[in-house]
């Protein structure tokens, strides 16, 4: 059956765990990813592998990307080899990366000609999240293209929100990740006063994370940042990069997001410094000049 053909582009941290999932449901997957040694273990678990995203699109019913950004995202979909070349008119595209919503009105514009809808579905979730099936989707897009991808994005997450038109998944996430990232930073920065003022860190932080400032993310990364344990989980370059995004957003929308800019600074200089292809704890690592307690 057509809508139980999917084809996954993107086999990074998220993507991985994603198109297992919709193997272990039952759907008949083709991958791609531009690395593919990446698309090995899920090829064992009886993937169809793709030399090219146009391959993969070939007779899905339904399209998933999970990339970096705009530029690997436009690379994946557009051009001669791109998946949307290979796609049939019908077909529902779901563009699950974390992006700015010019590209998302840009594919969608791509797409009608072709007979094709958009659905722009980004996620809340880390690496775990994806690999275990508890992740969330928030979704731009018709009522009717959820309808006939609701099966596949159930198989991946516990929880499908519809937000509205085209674009409000894709600014819902910015929304939501550049929260985290101020979080994070700030956490990071609390540490580092914790750390040089001489208190006992793990009674600081105790106090901390079960009070007022203890969100579900700041208890997380207070552990990764004091073990410290930075295997990522999410990549500190691309909360950067989601940061980077949300304030760019919110100056096209007169809203001057002063506190993602600030957290912003400092992921890049974490970046700067070497951790960019670690965890987001890693963030960090540029308060520490000397051993922490």
């Amino acid at each position: 059956m057509k809508e139980k053909s999917v084809a996954f582009l993107g086999l990074g941290l998220m993507g991985s765990g994603m198109a297992g999932r919709l193997l272990a449901h039952g759907f008949n997957v083709t991958v791609y990813n531009r690395d593919p040694q990446k698309a090995s273990p899920l090829a064992k678990a009886g993937a169809n592998v793709a030399n090219s995203p146009r391959e993969a699109a070939q007779g899905a019913g339904l399209i998933v990307s999970m990339l970096a950004d705009d530029v690997a995202a436009r690379a994946v979909w557009l051009g001669e080899n791109g998946a949307l070349a290979g796609a049939a008119p019908g077909t529902v595209l779901v563009e699950s990366s974390t992006i700015t919503v010019h590209w998302v009105s840009e594919l969608a514009a791509a797409a009608a000609p072709k007979g094709c809808e958009l659905l722009d579905a980004p996620v809340t979730g880390s690496k775990t999240h994806a690999a275990a099936g508890e992740l969330t989707f928030l979704v731009g897009g018709s009522a009717s293209a959820l309808e006939t991808a609701r099966p596949a994005l159930a198989a991946m997450s516990r929880g499908i929100v519809h937000l509205g038109p085209s674009g409000s998944g894709a600014l819902l996430k910015l929304i939501n990740n550049f929260l985290c990232g101020v979080q994070v930073a700030s956490l990071a920065e609390a540490i580092a006063l914790i750390e040089k003022g001489g208190l006992d860190r793990a009674k600081a932080l105790e106090i901390v994370t079960n009070g007022a400032p203890g969100s579900p993310l700041v208890k997380t990364l207070s552990a990764r940042m004091t073990a410290p344990d930075y295997t990522p989980n999410f990549l500190l370059r691309l909360m950067a990069k989601d940061l980077a995004y949300a304030v760019a957003e919110g100056h096209k929308l007169s809203v001057d997001l002063a506190t993602a800019a600030a957290a912003l600074g400092l992921f890049k200089q974490a970046a700067a410094s070497g951790h960019g292809a670690q965890d987001i704890a890693a963030v960090v690592e540029q308060f520490r000049t000397s051993p922490t307690k």
